[in-house]
Formats: C-alpha cells, sequence, structure tokens
C-alpha cells in the first residue's frame, strides 16, 4: 500500500521531539527523503540522521528557529535547494509556552504558543505552496490537538486555541489547494507519552496521569500511532483526501 513513499521529498519539522522522531523513523523505513528540522538539540538530530541513513538513502537534518521569520524562510529554501523540490509537508513542531492560569499568564507565553503553532505552519505552507503547484500536487499534514474538541482548561486555553487556529488554516489551504492538487489534512493526536509534557513549565506528571485517566482505552498513545496516520494520508492511500481532521485519541 505504501509504494509510493519511496524516494518522496518529506520536510518534517520538530524532527527530534517524540512524535518527530516517529515520523522521521517510519518514513525512512519507506524510502522516503527526508529533511528533518530541529531547534536546539543537534546531537539529538545528528544520532537522527544516522538512523534513518540506515534504511533510506537520502536525509539531512536542518537547523531552524521557526519563531524567526528568516529561519522558515531559510528552511523552506535550503530544503528545496537539496532536494529539488518538496512532496511532503509535516508540520509537526509544536509547543505549549507555560502551562499557567489565564489570569497570570504572560503575553509572550501567548505569542510564542501561536507563533510556533499556528504562524510558522501558515507561513511554511505557503513557502511550499508555489513549488507543489507547479510539479502537480502534494501533500501537507499539520498536527493538530484532540483538546481542540474540549476548548482546553484554565491553564491550556492559549495552547488549544493555536491548535484550533491551525485546523482552520488547514481548511483554507486544502480548499486552495484542491484544483492544484495540493492535498491538505491535520491529525488530533490524543494524550500521547512523549517527553514534550516535561519541557512546560508548570505541566506535572500527576497532570498527565490525572489526563490519561480520561482516555476511554485508559492508556496513552504512542508516537507511532500518530506516525501511521501521517504515512497513511502521503501515501497513495490519502490521494482522494484533503480538508480532513483525524483524531486519533483512543476513544476520547
Amino acid at each position: 500500500m505504501f509504494e509510493g513513499i519511496k524516494d518522496k521529498r518529506v520536510l518534517i519539522t520538530g524532527a527530534t521531539g517524540g512524535m518527530g522522531t516517529a515520523f522521521a523513523e517510519l518514513f525512512a523505513d519507506h524510502g522516503a527523503r527526508l529533511g528533518l528540522q530541529y531547534h536546539k538539540n543537534r546531537a539529538e538530530a545528528k544520532r537522527l540522521l544516522a538512523s534513518v541513513l540506515e534504511k533510506t538513502e537520502e536525509a539531512e537534518i536542518f537547523q531552524a528557529d521557526l519563531l524567526e521569520t528568516q529561519a522558515r524562510k531559510n528552511l523552506v529554501k535550503t530544503f528545496k535547494k537539496k532536494f529539488g523540490g518538496i512532496d511532503v509537508l509535516i508540520n509537526n513542531a509544536g509547543a505549549e509556552y507555560d502551562h499557567a492560569d489565564f489570569s497570570v499568564l504572560n503575553e509572550k507565553s501567548w505569542q510564542n504558543t501561536f507563533d510556533l503553532n499556528t504562524k510558522a505552519p501558515f507561513y511554511l505552507s505557503g513557502g511550499v505552496f508555489d513549488s507543489m503547484k507547479r510539479q502537480g500536487g502534494g501533500k501537507i499534514i499539520n498536527i493538530s490537538s484532540v483538546n481542540v474538541k474540549y476548548g482546553g482548561g484554565a491553564k491550556s486555553m492559549h495552547y488549544v486555541a493555536s491548535k484550533a487556529a491551525l485546523e482552520s488554516i488547514t481548511r483554507g489551504f486544502a480548499k486552495i489547494g484542491a484544483e492544484h492538487n495540493i492535498l491538505v489534512n491535520a491529525i488530533r493526536p490524543g494524550v500521547i507519552d512523549t517527553p514534550m509534557r516535561m519541557k512546560i513549565a508548570g505541566y506535572t506528571e500527576k497532570d498527565f496521569q490525572k489526563r490519561t485517566a480520561m482516555v476511554p482505552l485508559k492508556r496513552a498513545g504512542k508516537p507511532i500511532d500518530i506516525a501511521r496516520m501521517a504515512l497513511f494520508l502521503a501515501s497513495e492511500a490519502g490521494d482522494f483526501i484533503t480538508g480532513e481532521i483525524f483524531t486519533i485519541a483512543g476513544g476520547d
């Protein structure tokens, strides 16, 4: 089913995170040519690069701070120069800057959360759009959150709002991309066991366990659960799917 992934030129943002690594490894298993964006952890990026190069013929790491306008532009430019174009963009990089009550949340945390989760995917998608249009199509996959269904809580509204905006952008790009065979979809991961939660200021393991207990399957998902959905959408199996939001959340 996934033979068409071989040699596809795939850019994955946030590649050194839990889900990003799963995307990279799974797509490498199927022979994709990979661009792996990272922000700070060069050692982990190099380790991931070595791992995927054992499975696929071509891959490269790209350092970029996606909060910065020029860095986003350079990422798209250098990827296309390296690979000669782009077939799949996975907007995976995301974060919640401070898990703090709305009454004390500072504006910088709000702004950074929106800049990374919404603004960066918007401009990266725009940056690859013309290339995909010229070559007759492409795929864009955005990573949202199941919490969009619930609106978030007092400490996470800013994060959930940024993901809701990302879903709106997904549908917008899907509408304008359809005539050019540019297919745009989003995945809503549920509670997934990744290191991201340990990086959120104010978010505790107790918070994670409490949230996990609310999942109907009574466990957290794994990064590979999300990666498999992304592979499906990027493959020929997803060639008649666009403008959709897919929830992978154990029934949540």
